[in-house]
């Protein structure tokens, strides 16, 4: 009874991870002509940084992660460019030119992209029920996004921000899988504040590059920190956070399925912020991405 406890405590915190990079992907797409997508991705990491500071002096033995960082640098490094320095800032550049229906859509195939890289990389096997539930969500997924008209996928072009979608997608994925390779003897607090430090060490030469002046800098922090607040915070240190322990918990499989949910609160958030309407073909979405889910999750267990 504890363990399934335990279990559904995960389950929630992936939900309120996946709501809470919906949200940034909103926000991403919002301000595509305010901040430039380097400066977001840079500024989001670093005032993350900070904002765990205190959590770390608390939860984290220095000495401890100093030491594995030595002794296991490159698989750090690797997770610390694949999930902090590329994943979101190749997200934001991709807002910049691709349409929502196109983004949406093809960032549901992250699942599938875990399945597979599970199975290459993990020598993960998958049931048939597995198989069921995703196709249910993704079917869900296409439903949704496509407003409950099959026929729309023969309207879609691809662009190069899809193309920034689909290998951001790629890269979120193979971080998903290589996080079981990560040091035993780090705890989710020490592995976050690592990853946070050395990916923010790997972003910050190619910012500099950029040359932003620190009039401009100051400026665009002061017209937009809230938005700069979100995504630093929950879409950063409380999203992160649960997502890894997820992957530590259900393992990476399992926790992608949550992806599927982004379109959903895609509709939810813009129904409530930018006041548009929950359609029909919303509700019959939702319905084949919680059996999928549902599946993949609970029956496959059986």
């Amino acid at each position: 009874m504890i363990q399934m406890q335990k279990v559904y405590k995960v389950y929630f915190l992936l939900t309120l991870c996946v709501l809470f990079w919906s949200g940034n992907f909103i926000l991403g797409r919002f301000i595509k002509d305010e901040i430039e997508p380097l400066e977001l991705a840079y500024f989001r990491w670093v005032l993350a940084f900070i904002l765990i500071l205190p959590f770390s002096v608390k939860y984290m033995n220095i000495k401890k992660c100093i030491k594995s960082t030595k002794e296991h640098f490159l698989i750090l490094s690797i997770l610390a460019i694949l999930g902090i320095s590329l994943f979101n800032t190749i997200v934001y550049i991709a807002l910049q030119t691709t349409q929502a229906t196109n983004a949406l859509l093809i960032n549901s195939v992250t699942p599938l992209l875990v399945l597979i890289l599970g199975v290459i990389i993990l020598k993960n096997p998958i049931n048939k029920i597995q198989i069921l539930g995703f196709l249910s969500s993704t079917f869900g997924v296409v439903f949704l996004v496509l407003e409950g008209n099959i026929a729309k996928i023969l309207e879609l072009n691809l662009k190069n921000g899809d193309l920034w979608i689909i290998l951001s997608a790629t890269i979120w994925a193979l971080y998903s899988i290589l996080l079981r390779f990560k040091p035993k003897e780090l705890n989710h607090v020490e592995l976050f504040t690592t990853l946070v430090f050395l990916g923010v060490i790997y972003l910050s030469p190619i910012y500099f590059y950029q040359g932003y002046s620190i009039q401009r800098e100051i400026i665009m922090i002061k017209q937009n920190w809230p938005i700069i607040i979100y995504v630093s915070f929950f879409a950063s240190v409380l999203s992160f956070y649960f997502w890894n322990n997820a992957i530590a918990q259900i393992g990476p499989e399992k926790s992608s399925q949550f992806a599927h949910l982004m379109p959903l609160f895609g509709a939810i958030l813009a129904y409530f912020f930018l006041g548009e309407k929950v359609e029909l073909y919303h509700l019959f979405g939702a319905c084949f991405i919680a059996i999928g889910i549902y599946l993949s999750l609970f029956l496959s267990k059986r």
